[in-house]
């Protein structure tokens, strides 16, 4: 930890241990709590430790050209012939390749340094897409070369996303994670506004292949700045074979009840929303709202949920992660039964707003919850088995609503993914082992620290 980082935890510190003395007269009091003046300087302090500055700044350049790259992917597919079918092929082929190869980044991510893994999964990105880039230029470029280059990235995710998770556990104290992953979300959830407008002046400005250029280019600056975290020795040290590394990742999943419960959780409610925002939204925002112009404000309002949900979380640290994950999963339906309703638009920004909310609260808690309990050394196979779970139902839930909106109606068909929803989200309570998960408030521990440390000086 830096000198600078340090006097961030330790001003907060200074201020517990000032209160535990007088906490210690009284011990009837409850134990002192961090003020939002020490909470403010918290937030920021993870930013002060090196190799998470690297990793802040390369996520967040490397996000700008995932938000742009998709809008540019689209166009270059139309502009080369291709119809609504060779895109979506397209699109398919980066899902599937992450599917068949999360496993196997997941014991990648624990074998090696994870830094390394994140580096060169940017680099075979960038080389991917540069290659495409080079073609859509020549006007050399066919449907199968762009279909390559998705499945070649999509690999590429497959190792980077388990060492990405657990990354932060490496580089940033305990304390300090639960901010630095509030830190993350803001800038993730920052990009998401901004970025589909970039895309689009993009695409018209210079065309869709440039438009790939910059998601390629900002896959090689994230790679160099990834390789400045340079993380001293190998923390993980695996010594069985990988069908072992594999068992044992799954044993330790499904040993933990409290995740692989939450996991099924997400396995039904992932598919759900985004079969019935991503897919059902746009075509209520047609039937409904009138175009695409209306629509884009209710897009509008979920971002900027997404946003406030991260803010929120970089000062409030809850205690009960259990029913604040839920509450959060729960709150994703209140835009498809406003949907479903017919209300005004403003009360369907509205709506969206809070699902952003509650999404962006609910997974940054989360993340903290789970880099907490798993330990280092399994923490990219838990995190794989977990992304696997929420991701394979994906494809089924695309396909299913479709028919589903011609067969019982477009109304229906959205009011039953919000019951869906809100059953997932409450179902899980009534198991008193996740209703109990408890995310350790570290100044809580210090608090305890200091008050024997008063005790011990008397």
């Amino acid at each position: 930890m830096t000198s600078r980082c340090r006097d961030f935890v330790l001003s907060g510190r200074s201020w517990i241990l000032r209160k535990a003395r007088l906490h210690d007269r009284n011990s009837a009091g409850p134990v002192p709590r961090i003020r939002w003046a020490a909470r403010v300087r918290e937030a920021g302090a993870p930013l002060a430790i090196r190799p998470y500055r690297m990793h802040f700044t390369a996520r967040l350049l490397s996000w700008t050209g995932s938000a742009v790259a998709p809008i540019g992917l689209a166009f270059a597919v139309l502009r080369i012939g291709g119809g609504p079918g060779a895109l979506g092929v397209v699109l398919a082929a980066s899902v599937v390749p992450q599917i068949l190869l999360l496993l196997v980044g997941g014991i990648v991510a624990d074998r090696l340094p994870r830094d390394r893994v994140m580096v060169w999964s940017n680099v075979v990105c960038a080389v991917a897409e540069a290659a495409a880039v080079l073609l859509l230029v020549s006007g050399t470029a066919r449907v199968w070369h762009l279909v390559t280059m998705s499945a070649v990235c999509g690999a590429a995710g497959a190792f980077f996303t388990p060492a990405a998770g657990g990354i932060v556990v490496e580089v940033v104290p305990a304390e300090l994670r639960h901010a630095a992953n509030a830190l993350l979300k803001i800038g993730q959830n920052t990009v998401k506004v901004a970025g589909p407008a970039l895309g689009g002046v993009l695409v018209a400005v210079v065309g869709p292949g440039w438009a790939l250029g910059w998601d390629a280019l900002t896959f090689a600056v994230s790679a160099l700045l990834f390789s400045r975290i340079s993380l001293k020795a190998k923390t993980v040290k695996v010594r069985t074979g990988f069908t072992a590394d594999l068992r044992e990742g799954w044993d330790d999943f499904r040993s933990r009840r409290w995740l692989w419960v939450m996991v099924c959780q997400g396995a039904v409610v992932v598919p759900m929303w985004l079969a019935g925002y991503q897919l059902l939204g746009p075509v209520y925002g047609q039937r409904v709202l009138g175009g695409a112009a209306p629509w884009g404000v209710v897009v509008s309002g979920f971002t900027a949920g997404l946003v406030a949900g991260a803010a929120l979380t970089l000062m409030w640290k809850p205690r009960q992660v259990g029913i604040v994950v839920c509450a959060g999963t729960g709150s994703m339906a209140v835009p498809l039964a406003a949907m479903a309703t017919t209300v005004p638009l403003l009360v369907l920004v509205v709506a969206t707003a809070m699902a952003g909310t509650g999404l962006a609260v609910s997974m940054t808690v989360w993340a903290s919850l789970v880099q907490e309990r798993i330990p280092a050394d399994r923490l990219g196979r838990i995190l794989s088995y977990s992304t696997l779970g929420q991701l394979l139902p994906v494809p089924f839930g695309y396909l299913l609503a479709g028919p589903a909106s011609h067969l019982f109606g477009l109304r229906t068909t959205l009011a039953t993914g919000a019951l869906i929803i809100t059953a997932a989200a409450i179902v899980p309570l009534a198991i008193a082992q996740v209703r109990g998960l408890c995310l350790t408030l570290e100044e809580t521990k210090v608090a305890d620290e200091a008050v024997s440390m008063a005790r011990a000086e008397r």
